[in-house]
């Protein structure tokens, strides 16, 4: 058996302290958050029980936490539906030149390289100088797509850049029309591109923080109801909304992740199937 350099090791050790680093607090979090009735902030563990979590569907126990998850989630779908759609839009439009495309590329991903508290600052003073009210689900929103939209377009211009278009010649020869073609044969194409660009535009708004904190108006959404309670619960309790958090988002991830692979079997299985047929 062939002996490793000594480069692995160190390499693999660099990686599990990276590892370590990256999950560790929250490891920490989730643990702590099974401490016993009698427990605090910080080891050792006194005692194991769900006391905490019990504790979080208390109303007294923290503010609004459950109306600041409705609308974090409602905000979300609202953000992941009209990245996805937005971004394929411009996807087919800059698949060929245009006047100003190249300036409206680099304003659209400009919004990436300022302070995310200045976009928020902003957008609550245009909203305040029109005479418009500041709310989450307006000015909040709008905040956020500046956000995500640029992340949305760099993927869909990365999967336009590769596309075999001899797909779309195929279909038109059959006769099919512009709309038909989009919809029959480049949808189902990059799919598994929409589910990806759906997963980035909800789950970075899902945890936004900064860019909503000046635009949400009197309604907080999740990550500034958390941020709040930061400064007045000195229970494990934050912990055991910390591990549910967590949870949570994992479980939308692990459903995407889920729809991806479905869809991917989905297409192996038609391919296979056309195949046989020829």
């Amino acid at each position: 058996m062939e002996k490793r350099p000594r480069s692995f090791y160190v390499l693999s050790l660099f990686f599990a302290l990276f590892v370590l680093f990256l999950y560790g607090p929250t490891l920490t979090i989730g643990i702590l958050s099974f401490q016993g009735p009698e427990g605090g902030l910080t080891f050792p563990m006194r005692g194991v029980s769900l006391n905490w979590f019990h504790e979080l569907f208390q109303q007294q126990a923290v503010g609004d936490i459950w109306g600041a998850f409705r609308r974090s989630f409602a905000l979300g779908l609202m953000v992941m539906v009209t990245t996805v759609v937005v971004s394929v839009m411009a996807g087919l439009a800059f698949r060929k030149k245009f006047p100003g495309s190249g300036l409206l590329f680099y304003l659209t991903i400009a919004s990436l390289v300022i302070p995310s508290i200045l976009i928020s600052l902003g957008v609550g003073l245009i909203f305040n100088q029109l005479g418009l009210k500041v709310h989450w689900a307006t000015s909040g929103f709008g905040s956020q797509l500046t956000w995500t939209l640029p992340f949305g377009l760099l993927i869909m211009f990365a999967v336009f850049n590769r596309f075999d278009k001899s797909y779309e010649e195929a279909a038109r020869d059959q006769g099919a029309t512009a709309w038909q073609t989009i919809r029959y044969v480049v949808l189902p194409i990059i799919a598994p591109s929409l589910i990806g660009v759906a997963l980035f535009g909800f789950t970075l708004s899902y945890d936004e923080f900064a860019r909503t904190l000046l635009t949400a108006g009197s309604y907080n959404t999740l990550p500034l109801e958390i941020y709040g309670i930061t400064t007045n619960v000195t229970t494990p309790v934050i912990y055991a909304l910390g591990t549910l958090t967590t949870a949570f988002s994992l479980l939308i991830i692990g459903a995407f992740l889920l729809t991806a692979w479905v869809m991917a079997r989905r297409r192996a299985r038609h391919g296979s199937d056309a195949g046989k047929g020829v």
